[in-house]
């Protein structure tokens, strides 16, 4: 029997080709999808969750008590991780590190040749043992203990040793900007897998950066990152409450206080607000798992419609057929065996396209996702293509088969007033999620252009970044003088700040008429002379650093946000303390971004350094920048030999802010074409059952008289009206929607109304011209082939 209904099955999909081509690549499209994301989003769940301590690994944040409310940061004092570790007994194990873009690439490894540029760190020697980033040769336990010691990755050893096994025990020269020391080769791990937020090719003793540090390793310096081992069993938030005053303990008229924070749960929950988690990019996970999933259920809607649309013809089929003694199990089986077949070819061919587009989609993800058909996830998908099978199948297997077969062959066959509503609320419902996809991506593409187009208040056109590595370090004066000489360059300056991204911060700052307990955080930045000029920033008040003025060492300059949080007028000429140093107001620039949108411009200062900038700013003359590179790249073989000249564009960096929501904009333009491709399918399903089901009405009409417009517009007035109200429903949930999402950008564009009238009337117009292919077909139809019974 199930042999004659694979039959029977084949010779339905021959006779109804374009119903089986619909069927199938609008089923295969919406499988596709959902598996995409579904890797995707197991991607991201699953990121930094490999570690074997996992349960136990903690990251310490600190909680700021300001004036408006609490900030909650990463970084902690280089002091904590030791005094934890000591003092509180729920705490296993602390361990120290430094993170890695505070330092970008100005990390250069020599191998006796020549050198290499690398991403390092500074981490405590328990590092490995509580990460679980695996020794390929070494001991985890042994490998940091020593200051003259280095952890290298195997891609590393391969670059400086020409293979990873022979690098243990060698030596090496590590330089950062003017700080230089010999180091041996005592471990090489695995190289880092895709997974980890944490990045780096090497690692070196956290003690070397206690050095550098110096004086700044004090309670009142927030320059490393803590993590920590908590024992099985221990009640965080009970432990949080204990730690709450530890550094105000240590450091009086502190104002932080530390916080335990699950350190997997910090990738997909890095938002906070007034001390708690409140988010971050777990709401993308939501939201194209929601995708996936709306995704599936249109394509299925579609699936189950057109099986609809379709059996109608096939009514005298199952008359004939109950007439001849076919039982109602019998009809039941070969209709659900046909859902079943071809819901299971969709899945082949859903795994086919996987496979096709997946670099493309690894391209648009910035992930190195693979397909792996494990047994489990093999099991997951034939059980969602059952049931997509089941339910498709189920409209004619349960309700045809149980007509009685002289009523269908009387023509006596009706469906219910419930069942229409039912298939009519189901194409509202899709066009429903396609406006509320088509209005995100509109919002979503607005506000990137808007945040790429923006003036943030300084001039990134032209301006280069390069590290401050080599002879620079020996004599910046000097050295930055001669490249300021090189053909095409206008500006030269450097500043330990990238202006792309938050840097440093400090609290350590007194003023004129301070009251007690005020606190205040400042962005703060080293800069060298020329950092108005080569940034083109402007002043509100005053002059920025000129060696024309000699020394200005004892100089500082604050941006409007911090002369207002300060409270000071006339600010030109008075003197502040900055960490025990008395500085001379000499200028006020005015506000401008020095990170991206999401965040508001915040107090910000810089002072006059000549030591330890790892950023230099050089502006190029745009009109031809090609070749002053040309001319730079020169200048570099000859005054810092040995080092590559490697640069980044500012305004690249600066566009580099908003990788993630470009790709959730793309990803989100794909997926909302989909969404709207497979729901005007389902329109073109409704519509051709609509014109089957009226096939006599529309003869009747046309042999009365009615013209192909009339017909045309008779046949479309329930497609519009559905359209509509879909529309009536989805822009008012994606305004919503859209407004909770601006709320993530301090600054953000105006939702303007015709942002929602452009995506309703894009979902009308399609709608119409996915309906007119049907609607028009029956309008020409020959009244005597609309009348006559087979």
């Amino acid at each position: 029997m199930q042999q004659h209904n694979l039959k029977i099955t084949y010779r339905t999909f021959l006779r109804y080709k374009s119903s089986f081509l619909i069927n199938l690549f609008g089923l295969a499209t919406g499988l596709t999808c959902a598996i995409l994301i579904f890797l995707w989003v197991n991607d991201e769940l699953s990121t930094d969750k490999f570690h074997e301590h996992d349960a136990q690994l903690y990251h310490v944040m600190l909680n700021h008590e300001e004036d408006g409310g609490i900030r909650t940061d990463t970084s902690s004092p280089g002091l904590l991780a030791e005094a934890l570790e000591e003092e509180v007994p729920e705490i296993k194990m602390a361990v120290e590190d430094s993170d890695p873009l505070w330092f970008g690439e100005n990390f250069s490894l020599s191998d006796g040749e020549k050198f290499h540029k690398a991403s390092g760190k500074f981490a405590g020697d328990g590092y490995f043992e509580m990460y679980s980033f695996p020794m390929k040769y070494g001991q985890a336990d042994h490998a940091l203990k020593d200051k003259k010691s280095v952890v290298i990755s195997e891609s590393l050893a391969t670059r400086l040793f020409g293979s990873s096994k022979d690098a243990l025990n060698k030596s090496l020269e590590w330089k950062l900007l003017h700080f230089t020391s010999q180091a041996t080769v005592t471990g090489v791990f695995k190289n880092l897998p895709t997974n980890s937020t944490q990045q780096f090719d090497f690692v070196l003793p956290f003690s070397l950066f206690k050095d550098i540090l110096g004086d700044g390793l004090h309670w009142g310096n927030y320059n490393t990152y803590t993590s920590v081992l908590v024992t099985p069993g221990t009640n965080i938030n009970q432990l949080n409450q204990k730690l709450a005053d530890f550094i105000k303990n240590k450091n009086q008229g502190s104002n932080v206080s530390p916080m335990l924070v699950k350190f997997s749960d910090l990738y997909l929950y890095g938002q906070f607000e007034n001390g708690q988690q409140a988010g971050g990019r777990i709401m993308y996970v939501r939201l194209f798992s929601v995708i996936g999933l709306f995704v599936l259920i249109i394509a299925s809607i579609n699936f189950m419609n057109l099986s609809t649309a379709r059996a109608s013809r096939r009514l005298k089929e199952i008359g004939v057929k109950k007439s001849l003694g076919a039982g109602r199990k019998t009809l039941i089986a070969q209709y659900l065996t046909e859902a079943l077949v071809m819901a299971f070819l969709a899945l082949i061919f859903a795994i086919a396209f996987t496979y096709a587009l997946l670099p493309q989609f690894n391209q648009i993800t910035g992930k190195v996702l693979t397909l792996t058909l494990s047994p489990t996830f093999i099991g997951g998908l034939i059980g969602i293509v059952i049931f997509t099978g089941l339910l498709a199948g189920s409209y004619p297997a349960l309700y045809l088969s149980g007509f009685k077969p002289i009523n269908i062959l009387k023509g006596h066959f009706r469906g219910s007033a419930t069942e229409a509503w039912t298939r009519k609320g189901l194409v509202v419902f899709q066009f429903v999620l396609s406006i509320v996809m088509v209005v995100s991506v509109l919002i979503v593409y607005k506000q990137i252009n808007f945040a790429l187009t923006k003036n943030i208040g300084y001039d990134r056109n032209g301006v280069i970044l390069v590290p401050m590595e080599g002879k620079a370090t020996e004599n910046i004066e000097s050295y930055l003088t001669r490249l300021g000489e090189v053909p095409g360059v206008e500006h030269v300056s450097a500043s330990s700040h990238t202006f792309t991204q938050n840097g440093s911060f400090t609290t350590g700052v007194s003023w004129p008429g301070k009251t007690e307990g005020t606190i205040i955080k400042f962005e703060q930045s080293r800069a060298y002379y020329d950092i108005q000029q080569t940034l083109g920033f402007e002043m509100a008040e005053g002059r920025s650093f000129s060696n024309q003025y000699g020394d200005e060492t004892s100089k500082i300059i604050f941006n409007e946000a911090a002369i207002e949080a300060m409270g000071l007028e006339d600010p030109i000429g008075k003197k502040v303390n900055l960490w025990g140093e008395e500085k001379e107001i000499i200028g006020v620039m005015k506000n401008f971004n020095y990170s991206s949108l999401h965040s508001k411009v915040e107090p910000m200062l810089f002072h006059f350094k000549t030591d330890f900038l790892p950023n230099i700013l050089i502006k190029l003359n745009t009109k031809n920048p090609r070749n002053v590179l040309s001319n730079l790249r020169e200048w570099y073989k000859i005054n810092n030999p040995g080092y590559n000249f490697d640069y980044t564009f500012l305004d690249t960096a600066y566009e580099a802010q908003y990788k993630a929501e470009e790709r959730v904009s793309l990803l989100a333009r794909y997926f909302a074409g989909v969404a709207i491709v497979i729901s005007c399918l389902g329109l073109f399903a409704l519509a051709a059952f609509t014109a089957e089901r009226r096939q006599k009405e529309i003869g009747v009409r046309k042999i009365l008289g009615a013209s192909h417009f009339t017909i045309v517009r008779l046949l479309s007035a329930d497609f519009t009206k559905m359209v509509l109200l879909a529309i009536v429903i989805g822009l008012p949930v994606s305004y919503v929607m859209a407004n909770f999402w601006l709320q993530n950008f301090a600054y953000h564009i105006n939702l303007e109304w015709w942002y929602f009238a452009i995506s309703g009337a894009a979902a009308l117009v399609i709608a119409w011209l996915t309906v007119s292919f049907q609607t028009i077909k029956a309008a020409q139809t020959n009244p005597s082939a609309s009348l006559k019974e087979e």
